[in-house]
């Protein structure tokens, strides 16, 4: 499939940029910019370089990933969501001239995760494996493979399936009532039964 790009989009040469992946009005894709194959990228915006894009990622409109930031494969990204690379921001001492002052600190949202719409990651988080973050959360930190977190700040109030549907758990297990995956917990800790 052929990458799609609108005609008021600004994409450098210097990017990279997987087959069918399709960027639409007035999004900017600078140079050292990496998005894999299939990958959707809503108008209004801004993948910066140095940032990673895995294949089948959604990154929905009026949304900037910065350098640092890791979005794994199918990972989805709801309108308006902020990541931050700086945990100490100043305008006069940007760290490129002032790396005596910290450094930009990384992200890392892991395979098929979910990061609802408003929602803001603070630089430095890693967000487990399809786990789901509630529009307007406020993300910092670790969060588990699965987990349902939601709240500012985000705390995290069950368990998600792969398929996106809650999980019940009984005696440490849990089937979803939709795609019927099978999932073991241990204390914080969930994973697919194969």
């Amino acid at each position: 499939m052929p990458i799609t790009i609108h005609k008021t989009a600004e994409i450098s040469s210097e990017a990279k940029i997987g087959q069918g992946t399709k960027i639409w009005h007035h999004s900017q894709v600078l140079a050292g910019a990496q998005i894999g194959e299939n990958c959707t990228i809503g108008h209004d915006c801004l993948i910066a370089d140095g940032a990673r894009l895995g294949n089948g990622v959604k990154v929905q409109s009026n949304t900037d990933v910065w350098q640092g930031v890791i979005l794994e494969d199918y990972v989805f990204v709801g309108p308006s969501a902020v990541f931050t690379n700086d945990p100490n921001p100043r305008a006069k001492y940007p760290k490129k001239d002032f790396p005596e002052y910290g450094r930009w600190q990384p992200t890392l949202v892991k395979e098929g995760a979910t990061i609802g719409a408003n929602a803001t990651v603070i630089c430095g988080a890693a967000i487990g494996k399809w786990a789901f973050v509630g529009a307007g959360a406020v993300v910092k930190g670790q969060v588990p493979d699965y987990a349902l977190i939601v709240g500012v700040p985000a705390r995290q109030i069950g368990w998600m399936c792969e398929c996106g549907n809650k999980l019940d758990f009984k005696n440490g297990k849990s089937v979803c009532k939709i795609c019927r995956r099978k999932y073991l917990k241990k204390k914080k800790i969930v994973v697919e039964e194969k």
